[in-house]
């Protein structure tokens, strides 16, 4: 569990954590008009936290998405995995995965979760897919204004969250 010290007052925080993976042929980040990371065949992870969860579930992402068989093989079934294909992840922060769209028509983000958490935990699950994926992880700039650009493959894209596990 992650948690955040305040002098001598601790304050625990639980983490739900949103993905929306997109097999791509190529995807990319720019800030300000900059290109800060590409990557060729393989996922564009688009990723949230949200106050809900916990390490553990951080921990069955990275599992689920280094195993998840979204690549076609020889038959052109899907039963390949990101590291039999040797493709790449490009991991975006994505706050907007938690919209609440319950009342009006204006999403509130009151759930996804503040900087001071979410930071921490984007950086760990990027270093956990670097070190478990053997493989090119490249990413956004968290909180910045990001233009992200992909040629979707499939077009695949899944939605998995850690609340849910599908």
């Amino acid at each position: 569990m992650f948690f955040a010290q305040n002098n001598t007052v601790r304050i625990y925080y639980v983490i739900f954590m949103r993905v929306v993976v997109q097999r791509v042929k190529s995807a990319s980040v720019a800030v300000n008009a900059k290109e800060v990371s590409d990557i060729g065949r393989g996922l564009l992870v688009l990723v949230g936290f949200e106050d809900d969860d916990n390490e553990e579930d951080l921990n069955w992402m990275v599992g689920k998405l280094l195993r998840l068989r979204i690549f076609d093989d020889a038959d052109g079934l899907m039963n390949l995995s990101i590291g039999e294909v040797g493709g790449q992840i490009l991991v975006v922060s994505q706050f907007t995965l938690h919209a609440k769209t319950k009342k009006g028509n204006r999403p509130s983000f009151i759930k996804a979760a503040h900087p001071d958490i979410a930071i921490p935990l984007y950086n760990c699950f990027v270093e956990r897919l670097k070190s478990e994926s053997g493989t090119k992880v490249g990413e956004g700039v968290f909180g910045a204004e990001m233009l992200v650009s992909l040629e979707n493959d499939g077009p695949v894209t899944l939605f998995i969250d850690t609340k849910n596990k599908e």
